[in-house]
């Protein structure tokens, strides 16, 4: 145990540290009103934009180097500027909703990487009593909800959120365009070990036609419309970067977090997954509770006997928004063949992410999009990757896993 005079010579040497002026690093109260200096600070490295053309051009930094066909401007791309009127336009009401989002992102990063988070990481005790079909939530499960569910009411462009830490969804504006369904906190569990994390996210349309049924059951039936209406989609990695991966529907493009200006910028354009990977992602100690289709197709892959005649090689986080993004950048397959993941928080919007990178989303045996949901809370098997590695899984057959004793880690 340390002294007390040996903590205040520690403390005297942090504060008389060069290092104490730039941490933490302060991000703008509000996002929508940066400061000019954030905007005048940008790199003069130029990107070229040709919007309508189909020629592009890179730059590189010391900290990035970009294929963008964005860009008429000198410095990085931001996403309300790769959105924007400048870019893809998807309108000014989802330009504003994702400045908000962003800016609970940036929160949710913080508080994640902050030394509090030790205790909220953990179960709450209050947390036991809960519906079946969800997860037992943590304290830090709860704040990111909060901070996300106060974000979407401050935008003013919420009609409806629906979220994994909720039994029901929360109905917010009467007259606002959009209905977001999220999984605030993925991965929470891994924050002690400081295992990566994530947030997961869908946007969707308001159903103007059920306007006139009472609050609850249109934010329901709101909440519950099937993936294939989604408008726009995304994940934020909290890592050694804080990246978000979104789709408005138009291929998935990356933007990672610049802690000197506090925007998100475009580092990885319109992504392509490989058409095959060499990687699968699942909990192999579940090997013997795996039906016989899923067993004989992973042991194939594994010898190099499959349609790829390379063997596989096994990553596993259990953290399903860092094994996505790995497997999104390398190609493969990531997968949970048990009812456990969340159709309409999870499977749905990352699916997403993942067709407009050109991959599959898949149950085992249907296209995950087309799914109709039925239960706010909905869980089924998920296997998404690489086209080819998610056909040849498909075509063993029996690869969802029925047998569920239960697991305590």
């Amino acid at each position: 145990m340390q002294s007390p005079t040996t903590t205040i010579i520690i403390t005297a040497t942090i504060h008389n540290s060069n290092l104490t002026p730039n941490f933490p690093p302060k991000f703008p109260l509000n996002p929508l009103r940066l400061p000019q200096e954030f905007f005048n600070r940008r790199t003069t490295t130029s990107i070229s934009m040709a919007a309508a053309s189909s020629s592009s051009s890179s730059f590189s930094s010391s900290r990035f180097k970009v294929n963008s066909k964005m860009g008429n401007g000198d410095g990085f791309v931001t996403i309300s500027e790769y959105a924007g009127k400048g870019g893809v336009d998807v309108g000014d009401d989802l330009v504003v909703l994702f400045s908000h989002l962003e800016y609970a992102f940036k929160r949710i990063a913080a508080l994640v990487a902050s030394p509090a988070n030790s205790s909220l990481g953990r179960t709450s005790d209050a947390a036991q009593d809960i519906a079946s079909d969800r997860d037992k939530p943590k304290p830090l499960d709860i704040v990111s909800n909060e901070i996300i569910l106060s974000s979407l009411r401050n935008s003013g462009k919420v009609a409806v959120m629906a979220s994994e830490e909720d039994d029901a969804p929360v109905w917010i504006a009467d007259n606002a365009p959009f209905v977001v369904v999220t999984d605030p906190l993925d991965g929470s569990r891994n924050i002690d070990a400081s295992i990566p994390t994530g947030t997961i996210f869908g946007i969707y349309n308001r159903l103007i036609e059920l306007d006139s049924l009472p609050v609850e059951e249109k934010a329901m039936l709101n909440s519950l419309q099937s993936g294939s209406r989604l408008i726009a989609a995304g994940y934020v990695l909290y890592s050694s970067a804080t990246i978000i991966c979104t789709t408005f529907g138009s291929g998935s493009h990356a933007f990672t977090l610049d802690h000197s200006t506090g925007d998100f910028v475009l580092t990885h354009p319109n992504i392509k997954i490989p058409p095959r990977g060499q990687i699968y992602s699942v909990n192999d100690a579940r090997y013997f509770d795996w039906p016989e289709g899923l067993r004989r197709y992973i042991d194939t892959i594994r010898q190099g006997k499959g349609k790829f005649p390379k063997k596989y090689s096994a990553r596993y986080i259990c953290s399903l928004v860092a094994d996505l993004h790995r497997t999104l950048m390398y190609g493969g397959v990531a997968m949970n063949p048990r009812d456990h993941l969340r159709l309409v928080y999870e499977a749905n919007p990352l699916s997403f992410v993942v067709e407009q990178a050109g991959g599959k989303g898949s149950d085992g045996k249907n296209r995950i999009l087309s799914i109709q949901p039925v239960k706010l809370h909905q869980r089924l098997p998920l296997f998404l990757g690489s086209p080819d590695d998610i056909e040849e899984l498909e075509s063993y057959g029996d690869v969802q896993q029925t047998v569920n004793p239960g697991y305590d880690v």
